[in-house]
């Protein structure tokens, strides 16, 4: 899938360990933009398109001006029906950008924990119907986009959706066991205790297990691949 050119929508505040996650894991060539420091593409001349994970919520329209032209964006993508993957804050932005809804949990899901898809979709093909992920998220998708397919849950409640050739993940199957004790140190409003619990879950076992949801990346591409040549202006 090398040919494949993927805009990548990174919406972290420091954008390098993100793409050198993304970059490892996607078999493509990635054109990317750093969309927190407000850059976006100038056409839809690609393939397919992946938005990034944040330390920002969707809902912060006031105070971090790029979200709202991000969101009009992955917006006009759908449209033109690129194939687009949404992760963590990026499938948070999926689902407002479609109709969807999103609030604040009260509450963090972080660490490695399990989710179950349905096995409906070939985006999850490969994947066991209960799989292990590593997730960190306060907010979450409360209401679906008109006319999506829920397609992953567990007790948090949304992990996985899809409208057409639209696709959100809330979990991360891009994090390296580096990124994740990097992103639950900083988690200075987690209790000490459950802090240090994460983080001595982050091992070489919940690794290995969390890697098979990997497999979503040469899924998705498989679909971008299949859905046509790339949309333009």
């Amino acid at each position: 899938m090398a040919d494949l050119r993927i805009a990548l929508l990174n919406a972290a505040h420091d954008p390098a360990d993100t793409a050198r996650n993304f970059r490892r894991e996607v078999d493509a060539d990635l054109a990317e933009f750093h969309v927190a420091g407000g850059e976006l593409p100038d056409s839809y001349d690609f393939d397919a398109v992946i938005v990034t994970g944040s330390r920002s919520s969707v809902y912060w329209d006031d105070e971090q001006e790029w979200i709202a032209p991000a969101r009009e964006w992955v917006a006009d993508a759908d449209r033109r029906g690129l194939p687009i993957l949404g992760v963590c804050f990026g499938h948070q932005l999926v689902a407002e950008a479609l109709g969807g809804t999103v609030d604040d949990m009260e509450e963090y899901e972080i660490g490695y924990r399990s989710v179950a898809h349905d096995g409906s979709d070939p985006l999850f093909d490969g994947v066991d119907t209960e799989f292990t992920v590593f997730t960190t998220h306060s907010d979450a998708v409360t209401e679906l986009p008109p006319g999506a397919a829920l397609l992953a849950e567990n007790e948090y409640g949304v992990h996985a959706f899809r409208r057409g050739n639209a696709y959100g993940v809330q979990f991360h199957p891009e994090y390296d066991t580096r990124t994740a004790e990097r992103v639950t140190k900083r988690k200075d409003d987690l209790a000490d205790d459950r802090k240090a619990t994460v983080l001595d879950g982050i091992d070489a076992d919940h690794y290995e297990a969390a890697c098979e949801a990997k497999r979503l990346f040469d899924n998705f591409c498989e679909l971008a691949a299949s859905a046509g040549p790339s949309a333009s202006d």
